[in-house]
């Protein structure tokens, strides 16, 4: 709260110091991480389409913004100011953008207001709609107005097209989720990491990325009875110092910091612990098979499609009933959710021991991923068609 408070009081300052006259904004609002990730495959997009423009990204979320405030893609990073008439017009009057992005459904009623008074060109990029959401209910008539400012709704799937459609809307295209492309192009990366290659040493190597306490309460007991040949990455979600040592505190294989990893033979190490941030997409690509954090408990399912593009199978938690590709995955059995110590200890074995049940796991995960990108590209194509 007190980044929040903070941060927005430092916003219009920043904005007069930084705002170069004369020269041309695209500006693109992300809720918070998540949300940049999708943004990120249709920033590069706007980069190379419109070259002499400049990018502009604002967060509603300290950890968005905190993550991503020295990010390269973008000229200026910012938080969005809160949404009042004031602000939208006030923050308006210095950017002067010519093209606004939103990303999924952080929808601004004031902003999009005089977004669309001004004639300012709005999409909403990667859109996902539910009909319980309020832009459909009686009571929601001012939040669907602030919807309806958009130019364009590029959506993720068929029930949203169809739910929006049946709602009135006729500037809806089915694009996909453009996180697909973003987690694509990971694979022309640089994705090496000295200190992975030096501590697996050639042997089968299970990541858990993104965990909480309850997905390591999930994990633990078969890490510490694990077989010989078979060693692990933990990349928790929160890296404060003393979740770290208390995690340590209950491995029962020998496990190393990642910090303290510098000038040390990794080799006889079984476990690593990731105490620091921005690493977890390149050490997906030195695994063999993932655990996905965050369904375990209620905390919510972090990212499974950044594994899924190395063509790795995946294991999560039980709580994902929110989040249609973890179930359209499960569905094709790339994905496996366990819901106590002994479903997880019986898929990892199965995958730990059968090569080939393994392979074709990690096969569907893949392909998952390939058949789902497109959207940046749809994008561009309706940009194009309408060039500003």
């Amino acid at each position: 709260m007190k980044l929040f408070v903070k941060g927005r009081k430092e916003v219009f300052p920043r904005l007069k110091s930084e705002i170069k006259t004369g020269e041309k904004y695209i500006w693109v609002h992300a809720a918070s991480l998540g949300e940049f990730e999708q943004a990120v495959p249709v920033i590069e997009l706007l980069k190379e389409k419109y070259p002499h423009h400049r990018i502009l990204v604002t967060f509603f979320s300290p950890s968005g913004y905190e993550n991503k405030k020295k990010h390269p893609l973008a000229d200026i990073i910012t938080y969005l100011p809160l949404d009042t008439p004031g602000n939208a017009s006030k923050f308006l009057n210095l950017v002067k953008p010519e093209l606004v992005f939103f990303v999924k459904y952080d929808i601004w009623p004031n902003f999009l207001r005089e977004i669309n008074q001004r004639g300012i060109r709005s999409f909403l990029i990667s859109g996902a709609f539910r009909k319980d959401q309020i832009y459909f209910k009686g009571y929601g008539t001012w939040m669907k107005k602030a919807l309806q400012s958009f130019e364009h709704i590029f959506v993720q799937n068929q029930e949203s097209k169809d739910l929006l459609e049946k709602n009135g809307f006729r500037n809806v295209s089915l694009s996909g989720d453009t996180r697909f492309d973003r987690v694509a192009r990971q694979l022309a990366y640089d994705n090496k990491l000295e200190v992975l290659e030096n501590f697996l040493n050639g042997e089968l190597c299970i990541v858990a990325g993104s965990t909480w306490p309850e997905d390591e309460e999930l994990l633990l007991k078969y890490i510490n009875s694990a077989p010989s040949g078979v060693k692990f990455v933990i990349a928790p979600h929160e890296v404060k110092p003393e979740k770290i040592r208390n995690l340590k505190k209950r491995i029962k294989i020998p496990a190393v910091l990642y910090s303290e990893t510098p000038g040390r033979d990794l080799k006889d190490f079984q476990l690593l612990i990731i105490d620091n941030i921005g690493l977890l997409s390149r050490i997906y690509s030195y695994a063999n098979i993932a655990y996905v954090g965050g369904a375990a408990g209620d905390t919510g399912l972090h990212n499974i499609l950044e594994p899924a593009t190395f063509g790795i199978p995946i294991v999560i938690g039980k709580n994902f009933k929110k989040f249609p590709e973890a179930r359209k995955l499960q569905q094709l059995a790339g994905l496996y959710s366990v819901a106590s110590e002994d479903e997880l200890t019986e898929i990892m074995n199965k995958m730990v021991e059968n090569d080939e049940f393994r392979t074709k796991t990690g096969m569907i995960a893949g392909h998952f991923i390939n058949s789902n990108t497109g959207a940046t590209r749809v994008i561009g194509e309706y940009l194009s068609e309408k060039a500003i």
